[in-house]
């Protein structure tokens, strides 16, 4: 019984040790299994944290640029990517119009060439804005390739980045560092952060047109604040372009005013090889830009003005290889003046200020041209009207008190010349006809100060031509004027009359060997007559018919006459009759 009680109880030792130890075995796999499933979660929290970090790190700057390259490095960071890349989306949502790299160097990136567009894989994910992962690149039909001096890439992770529902870029991240491919927790991670970066981008993006608008308010009173004082109009432009440059971001700005058929280049900003331009007159036709100078469009957005410029054979010499991308075209508001024009305000290739975004402000800009050319107007104006007021009133004394005053003295002289002795008379008749000379050129002086200033005047070009021909005379010819010549004498007439008073005077310095000569100009409602006379040797019957031909033919083109006699005791008299319309 003892026997069977060890044995009995030996089995029993042995069963119970059998099953302590499988009972050991499943303890140790529970803890196996329990250890990886904390490792996973303090891997897991690592990875929040680490997305937690990114998130507060990429909103920590509200700086758009800053703000791009902050989230390219996270991005990489969070998906342990060798290289990483952001690009930018442009408005026809078809290819990248910006490009922001992590992992390749200055030097390399000159070494590559130009950014990519958004061809091949880059193009796929713009097509279909889905989060992308692949084993290799180079093995999806869509695979471009890459180009000379690219380091080799192979795994690859895209994920769409999308603000208010829009796609606003991609970001691109190759080459894990552990040389394995991306994981689905790196997708989801990387997801995670474009979402929140799409919130940040657009905060960043509210803030800076938040920011361009408080500038733009700052810039506005500038301007109006030259505009309040005295000004020169072409300052005020130049002020215009070079804020409307600062504020867009641009590489170049300007000002075109309508001067006829043509638009003038007022003011530039920008480099060096747009300066020369300045004052340049194009043709108002030019498709692009006469088509918003003309007003039939409000604003235009092109992606290459050089190019569309030079495609339409305009402006052969202007800098196409300047570097210009998207360029918006503005139209200046009609303005009581009614003068027109355009403001140009180009970026630089590859810039990431949207032209179009800002297009309101380029208007606005426009209008602040419109208003600097109305006030410089209103200036030139109210000047112009304080100088003909002044003449008005020289006129009004010299007319009431100088002429009269000189009148009255030539009336007394002549009635003192009955009682003056023989030896006098002739001096006092000399004196009356100095006085009424006096008080002729007086009142011509009087018309032409009733002219305003830089207008036409016939008194005028006729007086210059007299000047003109004293040398060669060797004296001053006599010049008087009768009646209304600058209100009376058609602008088509006025040529013709200078042309006979010029050709008549050429003649009497080749032939006439006078020592005299007088040049009178006669208007009335109907008709204008200009004589010269001098007291030469005269003409012959021969002369008159040969070479005084063409003063004949002008007289008939105006519907008038040439009359060609002697002047006597000796000399010539031409005389020209002609409507004053």
């Amino acid at each position: 019984m003892a026997g069977d009680g060890q044995a009995g109880h030996g089995t029993w030792d042995e069963g119970a040790l059998e099953y302590g130890g499988l009972s050991r075995v499943r303890l140790d796999a529970l803890l196996q299994e329990l250890l990886g499933r904390v490792d996973e979660i303090m891997e897991y929290q690592e990875r929040l944290r680490a997305l937690l970090d990114a998130v507060v790190g990429i909103g920590t700057d509200l700086d758009l640029n800053s703000t791009l390259d902050r989230i390219v490095s996270a991005a990489c960071e969070l998906a342990g990517s060798q290289y990483g890349a952001l690009g930018v989306v442009g408005p026809d949502g078809k290819r990248l119009v910006r490009f922001i790299t992590r992992g390749v160097t200055d030097e390399e990136i000159t070494a590559i060439g130009p950014y990519p567009e958004g061809h091949g894989i880059l193009g796929l994910l713009i097509e279909h804005p889905e989060p992308i992962r692949m084993h290799d690149l180079a093995e999806h039909p869509r695979s471009y390739g890459f180009p000379a001096n690219h380091p080799p890439m192979k795994s690859f992770l895209g994920v769409p980045i999308r603000t208010r529902e829009h796609v606003y870029g991609n970001l691109y991240l190759t080459e894990k560092t552990d040389g394995a491919d991306f994981t689905e927790d790196d997708e989801r991670t990387v997801t995670a952060l474009a979402a929140a970066a799409g919130v940040v981008i657009d905060n960043a993006r509210l803030y800076a047109d938040t920011e361009q608008r408080r500038r733009w308010h700052e810039v506005n009173a500038e301007i109006n604040q030259l505009m309040l004082g005295e000004y020169d109009p072409d300052q005020a432009l130049q002020l215009i372009a070079q804020r409307a440059r600062e504020i867009s971001g641009a590489q170049v700005s300007g000002l075109l005013v309508a001067d006829g058929d043509e638009l003038v280049v007022r003011a530039v900003d920008g480099p060096a090889e747009f300066g020369r331009h300045l004052g340049r007159r194009v043709p108002s036709t030019l498709p692009v830009l006469g088509a918003v100078a003309s007003g039939d469009e409000q604003v235009v957005v092109i992606e290459d003005l050089a190019q569309v410029l030079k495609d339409v054979g305009a402006l052969t010499d202007f800098p196409v290889g300047a570097g210009l991308g998207r360029t918006t075209i503005a139209p200046l508001p009609a303005g009581r003046t009614g003068t027109g024009g355009i403001l140009v305000v180009a970026l630089g290739q590859g810039s990431s200020t949207g032209a179009g975004e800002g297009a309101d402000l380029v208007r606005m800009f426009a209008g602040q041209a419109t208003l600097a050319l109305e006030r410089a107007q209103a200036q030139h104006d109210r000047d112009m009207l304080a100088v003909l007021e002044d003449r008005d009133r020289i006129a009004r004394d010299l007319h009431d008190l100088v002429i009269q005053r000189l009148f009255a003295t030539g009336l007394q002289l002549q009635g003192m010349h009955r009682l003056a002795r023989p030896e006098h008379q002739d001096r006092l008749s000399r004196a009356v006809e100095d006085i009424d000379s006096t008080i002729h050129d007086l009142r011509a002086a009087i018309f032409e100060l009733q002219q305003p200033p830089n207008a036409s005047s016939l008194r005028a070009d006729l007086q210059a031509l007299i000047s003109e021909y004293a040398g060669a005379l060797g004296f001053r010819p006599q010049l008087t004027f009768a009646g209304p010549i600058d209100t009376a004498v058609a602008t088509n007439v006025r040529p013709q009359i200078l042309a006979t008073v010029r050709e008549s005077l050429s003649n009497v310095v080749r032939h006439a060997e006078a020592s005299r000569v007088t040049v009178e100009v006669i208007a009335d409602a109907a008709q204008v007559v200009a004589r010269v006379s001098d007291n030469g040797v005269g003409i012959g019957t021969e002369t008159r018919r040969s070479g005084l031909r063409n003063l004949a033919e002008r007289a008939q083109a105006l519907g008038g006459s040439v009359r060609i006699s002697d002047n006597p005791p000796h000399g010539t008299v031409v005389e020209l009759t002609a409507p004053t319309d």
